[in-house]
């Protein structure tokens, strides 16, 4: 992966969605079982999928990564998956707990008090040399990629969505999110996503609050190359400036194909 993500804050992020995510106009009772609109139409999110793989991974299939797994050096260990779990931040303890629940036998079950002891940590006590091997081998199972998915889902994707609908923002907006949430976590530090989110309602309204929905992902986005900034190893802002930025200005709100882009110098295509 390119750049190392703030994921120092992501055990509060979880205590956030057991409370209540959204500050401000929330989803009304029931709304869970309507029609997906936005970035959780199956088609959106597909879209959603490949947009991140292209920053994470230098490429658009996001599937082929269920079993890759390195410490990019970021001081977070291991960082592996399709959203990039971390031994060190407590999303990876959570993923393997859940994957051990629904099938006790597993390849990993036996790294569960290693990696309750590195959280927190970029240690590779106890899980060195074998963790890798055993990651790669349980990628294998399809409970497994089950697994990741209903992670990355409970943990990021659909509380970033959430979070854009009761704002007011299409399916862009929900995205810009999204991938805000993937890089940053949600916790109380100053470049998290909800202090990216605070720094741009500070600036414009959302269209839930009466404001221009452009104006205010504009603002959004300031905000988050902003936060990208305070880190030298999120220097390059251009998963924003050439991707994100660049189907705002195209009115894209919608996402709609085709799309073309650039990350890091990588350009890529959706047709």
């Amino acid at each position: 992966m390119h750049t190392p993500r703030l994921r120092s804050s992501r055990r509060t992020f979880l205590a956030l969605i057991g409370a209540s995510l959204v500050a401000g106009p929330t989803l009304a009772a029931g709304s869970a079982s309507a029609a997906p609109t936005g970035l959780d139409d199956a088609a959106k999110k597909e879209i959603a999928m490949k947009l991140v793989s292209s920053a994470e991974n230098s490429s658009l299939d996001w599937r082929a990564q269920y079993g890759y797994i390195e410490d990019i050096g970021d001081g977070r260990g291991y960082t592996a998956g399709i959203i990039g779990f971390c031994s060190g931040t407590g999303d990876m303890l959570d993923l393997v707990e859940l994957y051990t629940r629904r099938k006790p036998d597993n390849a990993l079950a036996g790294y569960l008090p290693a990696l309750r002891g590195v959280d927190g940590t970029d240690s590779h006590e106890g899980l060195d040399p074998g963790y890798p091997d055993a990651w790669r081998q349980a990628s294998q199972d399809q409970a497994f990629e089950q697994a990741q998915n209903d992670e990355r889902d409970r943990v990021y994707f659909n509380p970033a969505v959430q979070q854009g609908k009761a704002d007011g923002i299409g399916t862009l907006g929900q995205f810009a999110y999204y991938d805000a949430v993937v890089m940053h976590g949600n916790g109380g530090d100053s470049t998290s996503f909800g202090s990216i989110r605070g720094l741009a309602l500070e600036r414009a309204r959302p269209p839930a609050r009466g404001g221009d929905e452009v104006t205010y992902l504009d603002a959004f986005l300031d905000a988050r190359v902003w936060a990208m900034k305070q880190e030298a190893a999120h220097e390059d802002t251009s998963r924003v400036d050439t991707a994100q930025r660049v189907f705002l200005r195209n009115g894209n709100l919608n996402l709609d194909p085709p799309l073309d882009w650039q990350v890091y110098g990588n350009s890529f295509h959706i047709g």
